[in-house]
């Protein structure tokens, strides 16, 4: 009932809520349990991972063996993550003001568990300690009204965050032959509910009252500034009407951005089906061949304090000088304030009438694509984590704050492809190691973000067929998404994303804030000054 080919395994927690509520479904069989794959030593004298055709065999099936949840070293896949929560013994729900702890177990108790909570708003922890709990009996479950719980009196005093979220746990209180005492069995996050949903400002100033914009207009370009120079964008008119650059205190941060993506590194399922598969579908369409015209570039200048870029793009496909249908119109508008901060305001429409999206399933992705210096190195994010996840497995990925190095983010699947993802991203910041960088959140009415960054591109990740065989580029790549295509995981040879989980080619709005970033400024300030 699950393939679990790559990055795959997706929408297993939907079987399992089927499986706990319905009589006499007792579970299935994941195919499989670990990569099938063989070492072999590569041209750089290391050792590798190697499948069907790397040996000079012929026929084989390439990579078909590596579809377990462990690689062949038994080094877990992020998949495991799901895999283990949904087995979980311990089902904890959040129902009618009261939590529900439900033992899932058939011959154990609960006495064996040690449980343990802990409480944050807006990703910073504010209480944590032991959760007490009556032993419950196998197949039973105990209520405990939200008032009486250990946490409530965190919880009720917090009246400023926008999202509280718990965060319950259950572990080994002895050592067992199977694992040490401390073994996390199971961990579940509940959010809880907050008063009034939090507001965010169309345009932030940060105060600063004396800031004023300087705007230069030249015959290719358009830098704007403030005028001591502490930030500085440029617009190239001439490439897209994109940027060129962003400086903070002097610093390129930016490579270049923003445009428009629809286009996503092929996962194993996403190849699977041949002619039938997504990859067959979307390359045919020449979804991953799209070239950009400009059709408008305007520049307002609204006051001192506030400047207003609009541009206008066709995306359509490369056909070598042959006739084109336009496939998206993207309006951007870029609001630039005296204090540096950019929103992003974007309004996709695809061209429905063209005949390719009535035959398309669906979209790899909508969303923007921009590169920052190698330097920022260091992501620091609010949202799920802190594995890898996608819209169709993130069950077990908690909400919260995780910082680590863009390196690891990376997932090394022994066939490369679309990877590293994070579900349900707030807000995200990418500095150097002096805390120069830049700061991105989700603005307005805008859901939370699918985020990947990653020093190999998407064109990369494509054309390696190894891992190893990876180069990474001087930039760093980095994808804010609005909407991304589950991953799949009920088989690797058919297109089989479920319906809820397909992106179709409808027109899609949403904004982003954009900040420049500097010491002592934080993602975590930056996000409560918004509400």
């Amino acid at each position: 009932y699950s393939h679990s080919m790559g990055n795959s395994t997706g929408n297993i927690d939907e079987y399992w809520e089927a499986i706990d509520s319905t009589f006499g479904l007792q579970g299935g069989f994941i195919w499989d349990w670990a990569d099938q794959g063989l070492l072999k030593e590569g041209a750089d004298g290391k050792k590798h991972w190697a499948y069907g055709g790397d040996f000079g065999d012929h026929p084989n099936d390439r990579n078909f063996c590596l579809n377990g949840l462990l690689w062949p070293d038994r080094t877990p896949h992020p998949a495991l993550h799901e895999v283990k929560f949904v087995y979980s013994p311990v089902k904890i729900t959040l129902e009618n003001g009261a939590v529900k702890v439900k033992n899932a177990y058939f011959f154990d108790t609960t006495e064996g568990l040690k449980f343990r909570w802990r409480i944050h708003g807006d990703g910073v922890e504010l209480s944590s300690g032991i959760l007490n709990l009556p032993r419950i009996d196998p197949q039973g479950a105990y209520d405990m009204a939200l008032e009486a719980s250990p946490w409530y009196d965190a919880y009720h005093s917090c009246d400023d965050a926008g999202e509280i979220f718990v965060t319950i746990t259950a572990e080994l209180s002895r050592s067992l032959r199977w694992a040490e005492a401390g073994h996390i069995v199971s961990s579940t996050q509940l959010q809880l509910p907050t008063p009034t949903p939090p507001l965010r400002r169309h345009m932030i100033f940060d105060g600063d009252d004396d800031g004023t914009l300087s705007l230069e207009d030249d015959e290719n370009s358009i830098t704007i500034s403030d005028r001591s120079r502490l930030w500085e964008i440029k617009f190239n008119k001439e490439d897209g009407g994109g940027i060129e650059y962003w400086k903070v205190d002097g610093v390129d941060v930016m490579r270049s951005g923003f445009l428009p993506c629809f286009w996503r590194a092929p996962t194993d399922n996403d190849r699977g089906g041949e002619s039938r598969s997504y990859f067959s579908q979307w390359t045919e369409a020449k979804l991953n061949d799209l070239k950009l015209i400009t059709e408008s570039f305007k520049v307002l200048q609204k006051s001192e304090k506030l400047v207003e870029v609009s541009a206008v793009h066709l995306l359509l496909p490369n056909n070598n000088g042959g006739e084109s249908v336009v496939y998206f119109k993207a309006e951007f508008v870029y609001s630039i304030s005296a204090s540096g901060d950019v929103v992003l305001d974007c309004l996709i429409k695809p061209e429905t009438a063209t005949d390719v999206f009535r035959l398309l399933p669906g979209l790899p992705r909508v969303g923007i694509v921009f590169r920052l210096d190698e330097s920022l190195n260091r992501i620091k994010w609010y949202g799920r984590g802190p594995f890898e996840c996608y819209p169709d497995r993130r069950a077990a990925a908690h909400v919260g704050s995780y910082e680590g190095d863009v390196e690891s983010l990376h997932v090394p699947y022994t066939m490369p492809g679309e990877c590293g993802g994070r579900c349900d991203v707030r807000w995200a910041t990418f500095e150097d190691g002096d805390g120069n960088g830049i700061y991105a959140s989700v603005h307005g009415g805008s859901p939370p973000m699918q985020m990947n960054a990653s020093r190999f591109g998407t064109a990369e990740l494509e054309r390696a067929t190894h891992d190893e065989d990876l180069v990474k580029r001087d930039c760093i790549e980095v994808h804010l998404d609005h909407k991304h295509m589950g991953v799949g995981g009920d088989d690797s040879w058919s297109p089989c994303v479920h319906d809820k989980y397909l992106v179709p080619p409808l027109p899609y709005s949403f904004a982003i804030r954009f900040s420049p970033l500097s010491r002592p400024n934080s993602g975590h300030t930056l996000y409560k000054s918004q509400l």
